[in-house]
């Protein structure tokens, strides 16, 4: 099982976390949730309105999101669901953890108890310059104060 830090549309209430529990795509088991360590700017960019945290550490704010769990084929089917590794790349960031509820094995327990774990994030690289001067966020909602509705793939 790999750790997955999620932070837009993927979470817990967001219009795409039917597929986190869609188990015919995998497993992915809720863990708990965190904040980036370093600090990335979320943006909300493109004719989609879609969450992008540039992977730019040290600029924006800390990143909230969930952590998860996940198995091997959840995995797979999130690195095509990202476009990874076009759009977004998976890379490993510390995640300071703000609440656990997971059950994991003694290292993990030991991890969420001193309160910082690595865990696969999607962020990106390629992204337009012009980016860099949205406006930052520190969690995304996807019906925010922002206003910047998500288009949903099957409506694109």
């Amino acid at each position: 099982m790999a750790r997955v830090f999620v932070y837009g549309t993927l979470k817990k209430g967001q219009p795409n976390y039917k597929h986190m529990i869609n188990t015919a795509k995998g497993l992915a088991k809720f863990q708990g949730r965190g904040r980036t360590v370093e600090k990335y700017p979320l943006v909300i960019a493109g004719k989609y309105n879609i969450p992008y945290m540039l992977n730019i550490p040290g600029t924006g704010h800390h990143v909230a999101g969930e952590i998860y769990s996940v198995d091997d084929q959840m995995l797979q089917f999130l690195d095509e669901f990202e476009g990874c590794p076009d759009m977004y790349q998976r890379t490993l960031m510390r995640i300071e953890v703000v609440e656990w509820e997971g059950k994991g094995g003694a290292g993990e327990a030991r991890a969420a108890a001193e309160g910082v774990m690595e865990c696969f994030v999607y962020s990106t690289t390629t992204y337009p310059p012009e980016w860099v001067g949205l406006p930052y966020h520190d969690s995304y909602d996807s019906s925010g104060k922002h206003g910047l509705s998500y288009v949903l793939r099957e409506s694109r």
